[in-house]
């Protein structure tokens, strides 16, 4: 048995950072408890570990906690989350754990730099082990290594090397239910605004097989929990922290339509009673689905439009066309379920026309919510290649932000995207057309009130005292 502390690194500059997977950010206005470390957790218990969890961000504290949790708890690993543009703030976690106990082994995780782990490992000499296969089995086997005394573990680099490829998980059922039980409640945790509360984010599925040039989970093996098993963690939300908003985390929630089917039906069954939110690709919904979903609970989906050029869409992979899009937005409105669509600029072709095509496509379809981003070329990515090749010289991945270009077009300069940025915004939030649209959905939902009013004050504070930093 080791003693294992998992830690959740404070917020940077004062802004929550959300450390998930293919969502390794900072971002202003959500905060969103640790589920992976949280399944990390229940991993390593059934491996007869003690574990314990020390959530910094969520509870907006600083490192002085840490130092006192190792003090109390003295754990012989830790085992915490980073990104790229908190990565020196991140690892002050394993400097002062070692500062404080050279044998304390620290392990890092995050997904975006796993191709780039020999740096990573030059730039962090605080840490000991950096997960870059999949963590559900990576991330228990290293402990379980180091407990025997060995010095390399599949899908980690350590010190002593690479241990080598990672058996990949075969069954997300198998997991057992993440270690809830370690945060003393879910009051901190909210998406976008905070209402709603209590809420949590799950993970149904993983992965994705579509290639879109610009993601870092392009091209992963898909894995689904089954419907029962959804249902399970919900319940155990429900009766324990009296849940009611839940998103669902996953890339795309409804790519198995008939999976879809099941969870609403058994939600409705279960009369939960619990608000829900998914990510989804537009072609993968239609109007049956999409009112189905709503009977059952979903108050709003995200889909990730990306551009309304079908010139770039094509250009990227994403295997979808403009009209499915519309559609699929269309759709959910009529089904009264809020539409949240995501957009990047920048991406390979593009230029102020292609942009000009995008805005038109917002202000047809108004969406209730939408998030524009710059393209941006993580580690990975057919993007990243295509940009810097072998030998071209690379971007410092502490640049990475979605809200401040690296790298421009052929035709658009890093400076021009982000003024294109501010652009799309602006016409956004000066729309009477948009504006009446989300009125008229509040006068027809008015449980969306709350949410509403608190949205429309972080769009105020967000474009006029931060300038859309730190927010996607």
């Amino acid at each position: 048995m080791m003693r294992v502390l998992l830690v959740n690194p404070p917020r940077y500059q004062g802004v929550s950072v959300i450390r998930e997977e293919r969502c390794e950010v900072t971002e202003r206005y959500s905060i969103l408890e640790p589920y992976s470390l949280l399944q990390i957790a229940s991993l390593l218990r059934a491996d007869q570990h003690k574990v314990s969890l020390l959530d910094l961000n969520g509870l907006d504290m600083g490192y002085s906690a840490l130092k006192e949790k190792i003090e109390r708890s003295k754990p012989e690993a830790i085992i915490f989350r980073f990104t790229p543009t908190t990565f020196d703030h991140d690892l002050e976690t394993a400097k002062i754990a070692k500062e404080m106990s050279p044998e304390i082994r620290t392990a890092g995780l995050c997904w975006t730099l796993h191709t780039l782990g020999p740096q990573v490992m030059k730039e962090a000499p605080a840490l000991d082990a950096y997960v870059t296969g999949e963590y559900e089995v990576a991330s228990p086997r290293l402990i379980n290594s180091w407990e025997q005394g060995e010095e390399q573990s599949p899908g980690v680099l350590t010190r002593a090397g690479y241990g080598g490829d990672v058996e990949p998980l075969k069954d997300y059922d198998s997991l057992p239910l993440p270690a809830y039980d370690l945060l003393p409640n879910l009051d901190p945790y909210f998406v976008t605004a905070p209402a709603g509360q209590p809420f949590s984010i799950l993970y149904t599925s993983k992965g994705c097989p579509y290639k879109c040039s610009f993601c870092t989970v392009a091209g992963t093996p898909l894995k689904m929990k089954s419907s029962q098993k959804i249902i399970e963690e919900l319940r155990y939300l429900k009766d324990n922290y009296s849940l009611r908003t839940a998103s669902f985390f996953d890339e795309t929630f409804t790519f198995n339509r008939k999976r879809t089917e099941e969870v609403c039906k058994l939600l409705k069954e279960e009369d939960l009673d619990i608000k829900w939110y998914c990510n989804t690709r537009a072609h993968l919904v239609d109007k049956e689905l999409l009112q189905m979903m709503r009977s059952a609970g979903c108050r709003g989906i995200s889909f990730g439009i990306e551009s309304g050029s079908q010139k770039i869409l094509d250009t990227v992979g994403k295997n979808i066309k403009i009209d499915e899009a519309k559609e699929a937005i269309k759709w959910a409105k009529e089904a009264k379920i809020k539409t949240f669509c995501s957009f990047i600029l920048g991406l390979p072709g593009e230029n102020w026309e292609t942009i000009a095509e995008t805005m038109r496509f917002v202000k047809e379809t108004l969406p209730n919510s939408a998030q524009f981003n710059v393209a941006v070329p993580y580690p990975g990515t057919k993007l990243y290649d295509d940009l810097y090749g072998e030998d071209a010289p690379q971007a410092d991945f502490r640049l990475l932000y979605q809200d401040s270009a690296v790298t421009g077009t052929e035709e658009l300069t890093p400076e021009d995207l982000n003024q294109a940025r501010e652009a799309a915004y602006r016409a956004l939030y000066s729309s009477g057309r948009w504006w009446g649209s989300n009125i008229k959905h509040v006068f027809s939902e008015p449980s969306d009130f709350d949410l509403a009013f608190r949205y429309a004050l972080k769009i105020v504070n967000n474009f006029v005292f931060h300038k859309m930093k730190d927010a996607h």
